[in-house]
């Protein structure tokens, strides 16, 4: 009986392992989770890149937006930077959300990089992210005028990928 009681760990170990694997070998890997798409835009207080002061993430939409998540370390963001600055160029409202960086070097990077946001807010430790479902930066949301979530893109924005999230817009 003590060897059984003995092994039991072991046991349990190698069947969370089989359980683990064979999930993994049935999940789709370019799956990307789309929880919020549908719903309502998280009425999410936030502080302003700007200036600190709370806004409210639904009160700064208006109208037909993309919100951004991004980050100064992200490298992706960096890559998709030119098409969201392109965008503004074209009347694109959209709503920037820095996540889990330090003010400072978003500054920077938004100064550095140039400043295709219409408001600017600040997800410092990340809360934000877990309402929005965020699941890796950079990542885009398109909210219709009615505050509902329409589309969620994961990775940065192409100008491909960004003509297509556009399209989705509801007239």
């Amino acid at each position: 009986m003590n060897r059984w009681l003995a092994a039991l760990p072991l046991v349990t170990l190698a069947a969370l392992a089989l359980m683990f694997g064979a999930y993994s070998l049935n999940r789709d890997p370019k799956v990307v989770p789309q929880a919020l798409v549908g719903q309502a835009l998280p009425a999410l207080p936030l502080p302003s890149l700007d200036d600190g002061r709370t806004q409210v993430l639904t009160e700064v939409i208006q109208g037909p937006a993309l919100v951004n998540v991004y980050a100064s370390w992200c490298a992706p963001c960096e890559i998709e930077h030119p098409v969201l600055v392109q965008l503004k160029a074209r009347g694109v409202r959209i709503i920037g959300v820095s996540y889990k960086d330090a003010p400072e070097n978003s500054l920077a990077f938004l100064q550095r990089l140039g400043d295709p946001y219409a408001a600017r807010l600040v997800d410092r430790n990340g809360r934000a992210g877990i309402e929005l479902g965020v699941t890796g930066v950079p990542e885009t949301y398109l909210v219709g005028a009615d505050g509902m979530i329409v589309a969620k893109h994961s990775g940065p924005l192409t100008p491909e990928t960004a003509e297509a999230l556009l399209a989705r817009i509801p007239r």
